[in-house]
């Protein structure tokens, strides 16, 4: 797990006085997955610790202050001596220094004179970044497991995050799967100093709906912001790009031809399993631009192998089942060579791809209708007068307005499983009674409404920057690259496309119904027709299919599920009744339950696991000593 982690404070008691040894441990940690080499500095009672190509991170030791960046980030637009700079923009602007650098970063600079820690992140939080105060100081560094070292760190999960991963299907920041442990969200800083923890912005996307460009002016900004996005996420490396077949991928494949001049690679994942293989359509973008074009077939025994690794690899349960297509596409790029692959993540958030655009704008255009009109005429005449009616356009209508009359961001979670399912069906009483069910749609809302004003789009895609990408798409690509070996990019999710997405109309995203309105529009010409045309399908995994087909498969989630029991989250008899009937009623449905306990179960090992080697470790160092 690439990254970088340290310590501020006198931690000597808790760590034996032996902070070089811990600080190795740390590093080792993350890089238990891609080798990468470890290296520390030390200063005083503060230290860092990296694992990363060097390439990758940038370094700084002087006058007690220590600096690390991860990434390549740029800083006033060079490479040069990043950390170094940094460092003397700290000493002039404080946390908004970082608002100097752009690109995908974590940074860390500690002050070991005046007791200061700077920790952040970029503007799409490309990388994670922990932390807890302690009595003595400050732990921080981008893998949670890494932080787990420390003596000070808490071992103790969280309940409340817990059960906002049952909800979310991972744990969005700024909570982290212990107690006193948070994370910092896209664009934030932390900055701490003795006695006091401050958490700020030091950068926000601000929407501009009220641009005058025309749409040729717009086309070519836009072109010459993906290829410059695109060359430099594809600098220094060998490169190759995911290739799924839609239109992200597709765009991506074709502008690294051009800015190679040469054949780029490409590598998609198929499934044998109708409906869920889209190989035709990476072929067609594939020959369309002339990719040297690599395929895999996933089977059903690549996931059993996959999912204690993708557990593994995970700072915390993490649900979100693309993850294993995703490393069996990464780890064939990297057995064909390749360092570093270019993923789409990004495009739907920022072009108005996803599908719940379209259908919360067919919900938004009742709020339009008088409120005379629905509260007089029909409502009442679709639930009173004709309530009893049961003919099928009658029960549309009614299914529309009872969804319609939902406030956003709520109805985006009506179709969340745990609130169909009901919390008190799926969820022990002790752990239910123990966290706050309300949590999370108070924190999509708060989130959604931070930036009231704006149309419903833009809204929407300042939610899906922090919950879909941040939280989700961004960690399982990252992940699944790391635990193959190689790095992850994302073109999509340079700053100057951010702002660029940020300057296009409501309706050069989504036009009444049309998703993605200017991006296709720009990409005639680029694109083949046939993906322009296409509908969205996306990553997924024939799970609940397999669980149906595959026994080695089912074993294994019934098994981690009858372990699942034992843990006193989730109801024993719910269980019982999702193996024994639900699933069976609808695989693919119910089988996104299944994966989410399943991969709870798969985590919850992993993290015993290595708590049985730490102690051992510990006792055999204790042993020595006292020999």
């Amino acid at each position: 797990m690439s990254g970088i982690c340290g310590y501020l404070g006198r931690l000597q008691d808790e760590i034996g006085g032996d902070s070089a040894a811990l600080l190795r441990r740390m590093g080792e940690r993350m890089a238990e997955f891609d080798a990468s080499p470890v290296r520390t500095l030390q200063s005083g009672s503060c230290g860092l610790a990296v694992a990363a190509p060097t390439d990758s991170i940038s370094l700084h030791k002087k006058d007690g202050v220590l600096a690390a960046v991860w990434g390549r980030p740029l800083l006033d637009g060079s490479a040069e001596q990043v950390a170094l700079r940094l460092a003397g923009l700290w000493g002039a602007r404080g946390p908004q220094a970082c608002a100097a650098l752009s690109g995908a970063f974590a940074v860390c600079l500690v002050d070991c004179l005046t007791g200061q820690v700077l920790l952040a992140v970029d503007r799409a939080a490309t990388y994670p970044m922990h932390y807890q105060s302690t009595p003595h100081g400050l732990l921080f560094g981008t893998s949670g497991a890494a932080l787990r070292l420390h003596p000070s760190a808490k071992d103790e999960l969280d309940a409340q995050s817990l059960y906002n991963y049952l909800y979310f299907h991972m744990i969005p920041a700024p909570r982290a799967v212990y107690r006193q442990q948070y994370r910092l969200l896209p664009g934030e800083y932390l900055h701490y100093r003795p006695g006091r923890i401050e958490r700020g912005s030091y950068w926000k996307l601000r929407f501009d709906e009220d641009q005058t460009h025309s749409f040729e002016q717009l086309r070519e900004q836009f072109l010459s912001t993906l290829e410059q996005s695109v060359l430099r996420a594809a600098g220094g490396a060998r490169v190759g790009a995911f290739l799924s077949g839609g239109t992200d991928s597709s765009t991506l494949a074709g502008m690294l031809a051009k800015v190679q001049g040469s054949r780029p690679s490409t590598y998609s994942i198929g499934f044998d399993v109708p409906g869920y293989d889209e190989m035709g359509y990476a072929r067609i973008a594939a020959r369309h631009f002339g990719t040297d074009h690599h395929e895999l077939y996933v089977t059903a025994d690549d996931v059993v192998a996959a999912i204690p690794r993708i557990a593994a690899v995970s700072d915390q349960p993490f649900g979100n089942a693309s993850a294993v297509p995703a490393y069996c596409c990464a780890t064939m790029a990297r057995a064909d060579g390749i360092s570093r692959l270019l993923g789409g993540d990004g495009g739907d958030e920022l072009f108005g791809g996803n599908e719940r655009y379209a259908r919360q704008a067919l919900f938004e255009r009742y709020e339009q209708v008088p409120s005379s009109l629905r509260q007089v005429v029909l409502e009442p005449l679709l639930f009173g007068v004709a309530g009893n009616l049961d003919l099928r356009p009658l029960r549309k209508a009614r299914s529309y307005v009872e969804q319609a009359m939902v406030p956003m961001p709520a109805r985006l979670d009506t179709y969340n499983l745990l609130r169909r399912y009901g919390a008190a069906e799926v969820l022990h009483p002790e752990f239910l009674a123990a966290v706050d069910p309300g949590a999370p749609a108070a924190q999509l809302s708060a989130c959604y409404w931070d930036t009231q004003g704006l149309s419903q789009i833009n809204r929407m895609q300042a939610l899906d920057l922090r919950y879909t990408l941040a939280d989700n798409d961004l960690p399982k690509v990252r992940k699944a690259c790391e635990l193959a070996g190689l790095e992850a990019a994302f073109p999509f999710l340079s700053d100057e496309m951010l702002a660029f997405s940020a300057r296009l109309s409501p309706e050069d995203k989504l036009k009444g119904t049309r998703l993605r309105y200017f991006f296709k529009r720009a990409l005639r010409g680029h694109l083949p027709p046939a993906i322009l045309r296409k509908k969205k399908h996306g990553f997924g995994l024939p799970f609940g299919h397999w669980l149906q087909t595959h026994a080695g498969l089912r074993a294994l989630a019934f098994d981690s599920l009858g372990d699942l029991k034992a843990r006193r989250i989730v109801r024993a008899d719910f269980i019982d009744t999702l193996t024994g009937k639900l699933v069976r009623e609808h695989p693919a449905y119910h089988g996104t339950m299944v994966w989410v306990l399943m991969m709870l179960e798969q985590w919850l090992r992993q993290r015993a696991v290595r708590r049985e080697a730490e102690l051992s470790r510990q006792g055999a160092a204790a042993a020595l000593r006292d020999g």
